[in-house]
């Protein structure tokens, strides 16, 4: 029986924190040898916002690091750097030419970093929901693997995917698949240690809003150690007016492996100076074998190149073959020999 294909990435800006490890890639890890993977390093999504030229390389390659340091398995997954395949570019403005404007600018994640750039919002802030759209139709993925609140880019995809296939394919065999999305249980939604109610994001200007996979044992313990908290003692899950602490128990949990119910019952009478340090610990034992192996892996470029070289070909030649799917589709020639 085939395997159903998984496609997805993370943007090298920033650092890597716990929120894309627990709510992204230690899911593609926990299930890689059940899928066909493609994981990307998607580095033009990077620069749909201001960006350093001179970090995006190096960033890339940390991502990329990263990816196997947390135990993404090349003998199950193709690694590669979105901006190696030209591929994702190209199908980009051929599916511009058919996305109503409409669309992009319902997005809500658009009207919110828009009101945040003021006068410096790019093309590419409104348009990078098209490029998602072909990262994903590129590799004819079944499955992507996306928290609730990206939920809305996947819905875009397959709305971009329906139309371009009733355009021209309609009473013949579609040319893009629809995607569904894949959405982790537990730990999908990492918040902020600085605010419960927002998602941890490497964008915060806040250090202290997140936990980097490569802060040291000290950085983690002085972030956990100043994390908002509230004045109650006694910690709850699911308490619409305590979400510091619901936030803090389920990465407890998550981290722990523990049941919800076995970690409600051991902080139930506890304060927060008490279960602060379990959780420093917790976060520090899941992250020293991540860190251990990054470095192994950083000591050692060639490896790391040559790994993206072979990624990059094996995604070129999938992406490639739809793109010219496409492109036979939408009418145009294609080049001779």
């Amino acid at each position: 029986m085939t395997k159903k294909r998984v496609l997805s990435g993370v943007q090298p800006t920033g650092h890597l924190h716990l929120g894309n490890y627990l709510g992204a890639i230690r899911q593609w890890v926990a299930r890689q040898a059940d899928y066909e993977n493609y994981f990307c390093v998607v580095d033009l999504h990077a620069i749909t916002v201001p960006h350093n030229p001179a970090e995006l390389a190096a960033n890339t390659y940390t991502v990329a690091a990263l990816y196997l340091a947390c135990g993404i398995d090349p003998t199950h997954a193709t690694i590669f750097v979105q901006s190696h395949v030209s591929a994702h570019a190209e199908l980009t403005w051929l599916l511009n030419c058919v996305t109503p404007l409409n669309w992009l600018e319902d997005m809500i994640q658009f009207k919110e970093k828009a009101v945040k750039q003021g006068e410096n919002v790019a093309v590419g802030l409104l348009d990078y929901p098209v490029l998602m759209a072909a990262d994903i139709l590129l590799y004819d993925a079944d499955l992507v693997p996306v928290g609730e609140d990206q939920k809305q880019h996947l819905e875009l995809t397959r709305d971009i995917a329906a139309r371009v296939n009733y355009l021209f394919a309609r009473n013949q065999p579609p040319i893009f698949k629809l995607p569904e999305p894949l959405i982790a249980k537990e730990g999908a939604r990492v918040m902020s240690l600085t605010d419960g109610t927002k998602k941890m994001s490497k964008s915060d200007p806040s250090e202290l809003s997140r936990i980097n996979l490569l802060d040291s044992p000290e950085e983690i313990r002085k972030k956990i150690k100043r994390c908002k908290t509230d004045s109650i003692r006694g910690l709850t899950f699911d308490d619409p007016n305590r979400p510091e602490a619901n936030n803090l128990l389920t990465l407890y949990q998550v981290l722990t492996g523990k049941t919800k119910e076995a970690v409600a019952a051991e902080c139930a009478d506890m304060g927060w100076g008490q279960f602060k340090p379990l959780l420093a610990e917790a976060v520090i034992a899941t992250l020293e074998p991540i860190q251990r192996r990054y470095s192994e892996i950083m000591a050692d470029p060639g490896y790391l190149k040559q790994l993206l070289k072979q990624g990059q070909q094996e995604a070129a030649r999938v992406a490639n073959a739809t793109l010219e799917r496409v492109k036979s589709a939408f009418g145009f020639t294609l080049p001779w020999g």
